[in-house]
């Protein structure tokens, strides 16, 4: 147990050093990239953290693949226990929602 809590300090100190280095390497790559790509103003190292912070809640990464593999392995568990006919429902629906299904027949009036 006393080894745990040793352990402590040392992740927090890694996981600040982490976020410090990720930082500076946004802060360099944007003003290395940014300025002369499309004239855009240098950052300071603050707002490379803060584009961070404002990738994390629009995108919500950092969080690795776990909840994604999950996702998957549970969605291919339902598609086994389907028929064949609730299948091609399925299909079918989909490629209407991302709209690669049959156009909709047009009413005459």
């Amino acid at each position: 147990m006393r080894r745990r809590l040793a352990k402590i300090p040392m992740f927090i100190a890694m996981a600040i050093l982490f976020i410090a280095l990720f930082g500076y390497f946004v802060m360099r790559l944007w003003n290395w990239l940014t300025p002369s790509l499309f004239g855009w103003h240098a950052i300071t190292y603050w707002q490379a953290l803060g584009i961070l912070i404002l990738c994390k809640i629009l995108f919500g990464g950092f969080r690795g693949h776990h909840g994604g593999h999950w996702r998957s392995r549970r969605m291919i568990q339902e598609w086994a226990k389907m028929t064949p006919e609730e299948r091609e429902r399925f299909r079918q629906s989909m490629r209407e929602r991302c709209g690669f299904g049959a156009p909709a027949p047009e009413s005459k009036s």
